[in-house]
């Protein structure tokens, strides 16, 4: 991992379209913005493992459901 010390409204580049810069710090809490093209997914790291969980278990349905759900299609 790459450690970097900033300070507020100082910035880190990341590749060509990519910039985050420090808005501000109050307590423990670091504010950020984030520069970067449209079709680049930005989330929390709570929100990305959580979406990755739900992916998961949806990759995982058992092969009876399946089986069923095709017999049942319309």
């Amino acid at each position: 991992m790459l450690v970097l010390a900033r300070k507020i409204n100082e910035a880190i580049q990341i590749g060509e379209e990519i910039e985050i810069k420090v808005l501000s710090i109050e307590g423990d809490q670091v504010k950020l913005g984030i520069e970067a093209p449209r079709k680049t997914d930005i989330y929390r790291k709570e929100i990305y493992l959580d979406i990755q969980h739900e992916n998961d278990q949806a990759a995982n349905v058992p092969s009876d459901l399946l089986q069923f759900l095709n017999k049942n299609k319309k």
